[in-house]
């Protein structure tokens, strides 16, 4: 059977009713800041039910000056930045080495919401970055020890047989160390705060920093 992509398109909505509530936002009350803006959110989406919320998507320049994105998972928010990790071997590691600036998109459906950051990116002290490692899952320490990300891989049986050999060793050693594994923050110029609404007047509040100091300003939708 052939699936015609534009009709499954078309059959599709969204924010349907049955599955997302679009709660009402005033940009006018929001904080000062746009941290605890986003800490109120993310437990709201937490509270609605919303699948995997702290993953987002990262997007970075290659050294050609190309726009490049992924999915990553969200380690943390404070004062310092919004925080991540990876290898510094990796593609993404080798582009914000190039290039440390990125953006962050977060998409919550559940309640209609988007959040959008972007500014510098700094890499945090290494035993920083062990600690957060070693504070995850088996696997995650495993998948770090694993090491190589990005690079072409020969056979899937290599990857089975280094694989196997790095959660033997998470399990033996739970502190074992990644060399480049690198904990990541992005320090943001800017945060945009987009709420769905039913009728298309969407509320999009963004978050300017300057000298220090925060603005706000609401946008068209």
């Amino acid at each position: 059977m052939t699936t015609d992509l534009h009709e499954l398109l078309r059959s599709l909505r969204v924010w349907d009713p049955a599955v997302t509530a679009l709660p009402p936002f005033t940009a006018g009350s929001a904080p000062a800041d746009p941290l605890s803006l986003f800490t109120g959110w993310f437990a709201e989406v937490v509270a609605a039910g919303e699948r995997e919320p702290h993953t987002m998507t990262l997007a970075t320049a290659g050294e050609d000056g190309l726009p490049d994105a992924r999915v990553v998972m969200l380690h943390g928010a404070d004062a310092d930045g919004w925080a991540f990790a990876t290898h510094a071997t990796s593609r993404k590691g080798r582009q914000l080495a190039a290039r440390p600036y990125a953006a962050l998109t977060f998409y919550w459906p559940v309640l209609g919401r988007q959040v959008r950051v972007r500014g510098p990116v700094t890499s945090a002290p290494s035993e920083e970055a062990q600690a957060d490692l070693h504070a995850r899952s088996t696997g995650a320490l495993a998948a770090a020890l694993t090491g190589r990300q990005s690079e072409v891989l020969d056979s899937a049986e290599e990857l089975a047989r280094v694989s196997e050999a790095s959660w033997e060793q998470a399990r033996r050693d739970p502190t074992a160390r990644s060399a480049t594994w690198t904990l990541y923050r992005l320090r943001p110029d800017e945060v945009e705060f987009f709420q769905g609404d039913g009728a298309r007047r969407h509320v999009r509040l963004r978050y300017s920093r300057a000298d220090g100091d925060w603005t706000r300003e609401q946008l068209w939708p």
